[in-house]
């Protein structure tokens, strides 16, 4: 049997003002949002408050179940207001909804306060009877569902939708085990029907489809960062036939085209990007993705295409506000707000598509180009880009990008490459200018293997071991400016100031002092640490050809000597080891490592180590002049020479 209705109703006269009242508010809304001069926004923020006023003085009075279905109204209308000129949905928005079902209870003779949020709405869907308050009701919890949507509670929207579902035919047999229930519950759903005088500012159905595109753009994301790639291409394939903005629609096919790209589909990624710069050309993202999935594919020309288009666009287009039309205060990119996607829709700045193109010529070897974009580049760094932070912070704080000091030696090298040799030496010494006060008299590392730089990476030794790293790095890029330098001497046949500028950087690189146990395996060093061997061999290299050169073969011989000791692999330091042996006339010694690296890996072949690109870009150029030359008279005086001996030893 029913509890006995109680709670007194208002004057008739009050529930006429107040609908009238909310029925104003909603046409001036309705106005606003077809307005073809814009200022939706700026309404949509004076109608929250409006609304907002409105309830205070409904809620002035006890509830009573005459004026529910009213009350909630408004206060379903409030809250689309307050959620839809959010970036996102907030937190007071869930103890409003609460709010109003507890005065739904007391209206109804009863109460709640003590239940979980489950238990409240299980109790008012039981005590809600009259049609016209179970609509309201299920605006309600619509709008409860999309502040948890908002907030990723997939399983507490799946609850609410199975109450409301349950609530409209209680005999239906609850979904269990469907991989994606919510979005059968909200197919399934059907909110009572409203009547054609109810003041709305968007309907249950509007706010039905948005959640249902919503919810399936969410799922989708999670599946893709779980890696379930063929449930993420169900969900967004059906997100992309919902209920959206142009703008949305192609973020999801950007998703589609992310999804594709992993599941190896490189052409269908691409058709799937292309189809989100037809939806809205100002989908920046869906070149930049399309520039990766060109470069898997080895189509150097589409992707140095899309990526100038990319630059264009952003020099031409600034960033947008978060929608370009609030006609539905409740909207699925308000619903659909997750690290992953923000992930996948990251802006670029100008700039870092400017170093990017820069890169890819200059891997590709299109060195001409890459002098044009790095020059640009730097032209931007002069105008005050980063200014505020000199030359060695990152490009931007969520760019993987290398630190300007690299930037500058990689436009040094193709600066060289292009045979503008004064203009690299100019950019070298910019960096070894820039760098010259920060790097203290001798940096010492203890322990460099990787795994403390992870386990040290908070606290003190954290700290310390940041600071040295960070000297390491500055004491790399000026090791690299001096070696850049040594190289372009050489070309230009300067042998002496190429002597001074190679051991300039091996007087720089006598400030590392590792303080470990001998030497510590290959694999286990810090990257840094790698480089810098890099770098010591390569000028050893360097200022032993020039040695050479000048018939100073003893002090040759000692650079390819200690290159060997700092990689005892390396072919070219074996090799013109080899070459200064056998002009000492120490033939045997010379045959003895000709025989060695030639019967090694690495003397088949000398390219191999740079397969992967394990140093940085700014040295492949160096790597390339430090090769031994084909010498096949060389060649055929050792392998005289070894034919001879055996002749002998078998007389």
């Amino acid at each position: 049997m029913k509890r006995p209705r109680c709670g007194a109703a208002p004057e008739p006269g009050c529930l006429q003002v107040w609908a009238a009242e909310c029925e104003a508010l909603a046409e001036r809304w309705r106005a606003a949002r077809g307005s073809a001069h814009g200022g939706a926004a700026t309404v949509a923020r004076q109608l929250r408050g409006a609304f907002g006023e409105l309830l205070l003085r409904m809620r002035g009075l006890p509830p009573a179940l005459p004026m529910m279905p009213l009350e909630l109204t408004v206060l379903y209308n409030s809250l689309l207001f307050v959620m839809g000129t959010s970036d996102c949905a907030i937190k007071g928005e869930a103890e409003e909804i609460r709010q109003g079902l507890l005065r739904v209870l007391e209206a109804c003779g009863t109460s709640g306060q003590d239940l979980s949020t489950e238990q409240l709405w299980q109790k008012v869907l039981q005590e809600v009877t009259a049609e016209e308050l179970l609509a309201p009701v299920h605006r309600l919890g619509a709008l409860q569902a999309a502040w948890w949507l908002a907030a990723s509670c997939l399983q507490n929207v799946t609850d609410l939708f199975r109450l409301l579902s349950n609530a409209e035919d209680p005999g239906r047999a609850p979904h269990t085990g469907e991989k994606n229930e919510l979005l059968t519950l909200l197919r399934a759903w059907r909110a009572p029907a409203e009547e054609a005088s109810v003041s709305l500012v968007q309907s249950s159905e509007d706010l039905k489809e948005t959640l249902c595109t919503a919810a399936a753009f969410l799922q989708g994301l999670q599946e893709l960062e779980a890696g379930n790639l063929p449930n993420t291409l169900c969900l967004l394939q059906e997100a992309a036939g919902g209920f959206c903005s142009r703008r949305v629609l192609a973020q999801i096919y950007v998703c589609l085209g992310c999804c594709a790209q992993r599941m190896g589909k490189p052409q269908t990624a691409l058709q799937h990007l292309k189809r989100a710069l037809q939806v809205d050309f100002q989908c920046h993202p869906a070149l930049s993705h399309a520039a990766v999935v060109y470069q898997e594919l080895g189509e150097t020309d589409a992707e140095l295409q899309a990526l100038s288009l990319l630059y264009e666009a952003l020099e031409k287009n600034p960033p947008s506000s978060t929608s370009s039309s609030p006609y539905f205060l409740i909207r699925t990119d308000l619903l659909v707000n997750t690290p992953v996607l923000a992930s996948l829709l990251r802006r670029r700045h100008p700039s870092e598509v400017k170093y990017l193109l820069a890169q890819r010529c200059l891997q590709n070897g299109r060195v001409g180009d890459a002098v044009e974009h790095y020059l640009d580049f730097l032209a931007l760094l002069q105008e005050g880009l980063q200014q505020q932070a000199g030359i060695l912070v990152p490009l931007d704080g969520g760019s993987h990008l290398p630190r300007i000091p690299e930037v500058f030696l990689e436009a040094a090298s193709a600066l060289e490459q292009d045979g503008r040799h004064q203009d690299s030496l100019t950019v070298c010494e910019e960096v070894i200018n820039r760098t010259t006060n920060l790097i203290p008299q001798t940096v010492q590392v203890e322990k460099l293997e990787q795994p403390e730089c992870t386990s040290l990476g908070t606290g003190l030794a954290g700290g310390l071991l940041s600071q040295k790293r960070e000297s390491l790095c500055c004491l790399t890029w000026r090791a690299a400016a001096y070696l850049h330098q040594g190289w372009v001497w050489t070309k230009l046949g300067k042998g002496k100031e190429a002597i001074t500028q190679f051991s300039r950087c091996l007087n720089e690189l006598l400030r590392f002092q590792p303080c470990g146990r001998g030497l510590e395996p290959a694999e286990s060093l810090l990257p840094e640490v790698k480089v810098l061997q890099k770098i010591r061999l390569l000028s050893l290299i360097g200022r032993g050809m020039q040695f050479l050169e000048q018939e100073k073969h003893k002090e040759a011989l000692l650079d390819f000597q200690h290159g060997l000791q700092i990689s005892p692999d390396d072919p070219t330091a074996a090799f013109y080891l080899v070459k200064v042996l056998w002009k000492l006339n120490r033939k045997q010694e010379a045959a003895d490592y000709w025989q060695k690296y030639l019967e090694s890996p690495a003397g088949g072949d000398g390219q191999q180590e740079r397969q992967g690109r394990p140093f940085p870009l700014y040295l492949d150029s160096c790597m390339k002049q430090a090769t031994f030359p084909q010498n096949e008279s060389l060649a055929r005086c050792i392998e005289d020479y070894l034919r001879t001996t055996r002749q002998d030893s078998l007389r």
